[in-house]
């Protein structure tokens, strides 16, 4: 299971799309995709033209999407109290305790900002430009 940080919808769905080819071949593979809530937020947060809409509803279904649940909470709460600087990095902080909670992997555009957190795995992809 991959867990979807909003960098990866941005990519795949906005701007010059950089992201969708990869975006295509982890569907064709199969792979399973999970949107957690506090990603949909930032991606609905915008701004996001109507066709971009319409793609990310074409493309996940609602049973896809990860709620952040105590579970989520607990393990988000024990990354802002291990790393440096945590204010601001809340949400990234929520999205990366979906991956680690759920035993997956984290595909992020901006590996950076979850290299310093503890039991985050990323995703392995290319940047193409």
């Amino acid at each position: 299971m991959i867990v979807l940080d909003t960098s990866v919808l941005v990519g795949a769905m906005s701007g010059d799309k950089r992201a969708a080819p990869a975006l295509r071949r982890a569907f064709e593979r199969g792979e399973w995709l999970l949107v957690p809530t506090l990603v949909l937020y930032e991606w609905l947060r915008g701004p996001r033209r109507t066709q971009e809409v319409a793609a990310f509803e074409a493309l996940f279904s609602l049973e896809w999407l990860l709620p952040f649940t105590p579970a989520e909470a607990a393990v988000a709460a024990r990354l802002y109290n291990s790393v440096r600087g945590p204010r601001g990095r809340e949400i990234d902080l929520a999205i990366a305790a979906h991956a680690i909670t759920h035993d997956s992997v984290l595909w992020t555009l901006n590996p950076a900002d979850f290299a310093d957190l503890p039991g985050v795995r990323l995703y392995p992809t290319v940047q193409s430009r």
